[in-house]
């Protein structure tokens, strides 16, 4: 099945709690915006992007974790070229990751 497919995911246990901090984090998003728009000092500003930036960083790792203790490990157990595409798939996200 293709990864655009309706299916679960190994986050999907989780699911209620990634919503949650995600949700989180739109908050700290509008609140940047309303900082901007207040003329909040530039600092206060930058510290409160940097604690988004790694509130979305924490999401990608459990995501990448969740990803590659079912996904990766499902596919490196039916193994062929359909292992070999989930590993690449994931170091691919993960050089994403460290880039970012």
């Amino acid at each position: 099945m293709e990864h655009g497919a309706h299916r679960s995911y190994g986050y999907s246990a989780h699911k209620d709690d990634y919503l949650k901090r995600l949700r989180r984090i739109e908050g700290q998003i509008r609140g940047l915006q309303r900082m901007v728009d207040e003329d909040t000092y530039c600092i206060d500003i930058l510290t409160q992007v940097s604690a988004a930036t790694k509130a979305l960083q924490s999401v990608a790792i459990g995501l990448l974790e969740e990803h590659l203790a079912h996904c990766v490990a499902d596919a490196v157990a039916e193994g062929g070229d359909t292992a070999d595409a989930k590993v690449k798939e994931a170091a691919d996200a993960i050089a994403r990751l460290v880039r970012s």
